[in-house]
């Protein structure tokens, strides 16, 4: 906690602290991290990405997706298609990755960071930055559907690892009945829930744990489930929150207070084992080669960001914010760029593919995240227009410079 306050005080995001106290503590640099720990590393990652998108959901209102319609779907697909398939061709042709490995890291690395994001926007909101065309409301959306749709391509090509014989094309038209079957959870569970805090109205500590339960539970039914029917437990406990904002906002506002609380303590759980587990050999045999893929997919993202914008009344400051806002990555990558290779180690496959994946997609965290939360805050600041009647507000208290002697004064 000190060092992560100590990475703030020098205007970069916390968890780059985190990461590297536990890497110093981790088994590649002073190895004092107890192995049991990292054994259930996979459930703890798991844990705080489902905190990151209960806290997601809870920032979602049904009218942004009605306000913005097909513009929010362009926004959350278009920009992580043009960078997994940019990323996917390289490592192809630069790692000699299989083509499933390939398109595994193309789809874990595109995802935007909810941890990164989503306390920019929260600010511009409060600040009524951009309100006039909703575009935090847009980024916060969109983000939040951009990470889901890339987990769930991005299981797609882990579960090949163990199916190898499996049809492709079948795996993909599970998705989107993945994403009707958790809408439709979702939504069935935050009519229960809301109804039942009103009636028997507990504490919002013990509200925000109980849906933290709800949705672990979840997550643990998509596991279960997902040879029978297709199912979405992440997209599940989205719809929890904006069922709940939607309709009981009051509530809503509890449980997503308690939940920031909770991000306390997960973010350092989450960054700290991802720290632990980066090989620094691994990421020094991808050397210049893989500093360049991410940095090819950035670009081709920022490409895709103004191509899903194109047509819209956006203008061009406007495009670069949102653009900036789509550059951090730090909790998808955290969350699931293990997954690959804990997936090849069951299914005895050779796990240097594996390896190389973690190691960009942590490498991925400390070059973007630094850099996008610099870039976000200062383009947010600078194009994200503030009303009129603020800015007149903010210019009334700005110290008048001196008449020069001989002017009259307006």
């Amino acid at each position: 906690m000190l060092v992560e306050w100590g990475v703030r005080r020098i205007r970069l995001p916390g968890f780059i602290g985190i990461l590297c106290v536990g890497f110093l503590l981790g088994p590649y640099c002073t190895d004092q991290v107890a192995p049991n720990l990292l054994a259930i590393s996979t459930d703890l990652r798991l844990i705080a990405l489902v905190v990151i998108l209960l806290r997601a959901g809870f920032s979602i209102h049904l009218q942004t997706l009605r306000t913005f319609g097909i513009r929010l779907l362009l926004l959350a697909i278009i920009p992580s298609l043009f960078e997994a398939l940019t990323i996917a061709s390289l490592a192809h042709t630069v790692f000699s990755f299989s083509w499933n490995s390939s398109f595994t890291l193309g789809f874990i690395l595109p995802a935007v960071s909810p941890a990164v994001i989503i306390p920019f926007m929260l600010q511009c909101i409060e600040e009524k930055r951009g309100l006039e065309k909703h575009i935090p409301h847009l980024i916060l959306t969109a983000a939040s559907l951009d990470n889901i749709l890339n987990i769930l391509i991005c299981n797609v090509f882990i579960s090949m690892y163990a199916h190898a014989d499996a049809s492709v094309a079948y795996q993909f038209v599970k998705i989107p009945v993945a994403l009707f079957n958790g809408l439709a959870v979702g939504l069935i569970v935050g009519v229960i829930l809301y109804k039942a805090f009103e009636s028997y109205n507990p504490r919002a500590t013990k509200r925000g744990l109980a849906i933290l339960a709800l949705a672990l539970l979840l997550v643990n039914i998509e596991r279960t489930t997902s040879l029978a029917t297709p199912f979405s437990g992440l997209i599940a406990t989205m719809t929890i929150g904006c069922i709940i904002l939607t309709r009981r906002e009051k509530i809503a506002h509890e449980i997503a207070a308690k939940l920031s609380k909770i991000w306390i303590f997960a973010e350092i759980i989450l960054f700290a084992v991802v720290g632990a587990e980066f090989n620094p050999t691994v990421a020094l045999n991808a050397g210049l080669a893989g500093v360049l893929i991410i940095f090819a997919g950035v670009l081709a993202r920022s490409l895709g960001v103004w191509v899903a914008l194109f047509g819209g009344n956006f203008d061009s400051g406007e495009k670069m914010a949102v653009t900036a806002a789509w550059l951090p990555k730090a909790s998808v990558q955290a969350a699931i760029g293990a997954a690959p290779l804990v997936a090849m180690k069951a299914a005895g496959l050779p796990t240097g593919p594996g390896e190389t994946i973690l190691a960009l997609a942590t490498l991925s965290i400390l070059l973007t995240a630094p850099i996008g939360a610099i870039a976000a805050k200062k383009a947010t600041d600078r194009w994200l227009h503030l009303p009129a009647s603020h800015e007149h507000e903010h210019h009334s208290h700005m110290p008048t410079q001196p008449h020069e002697k001989g002017t009259a004064s307006c």
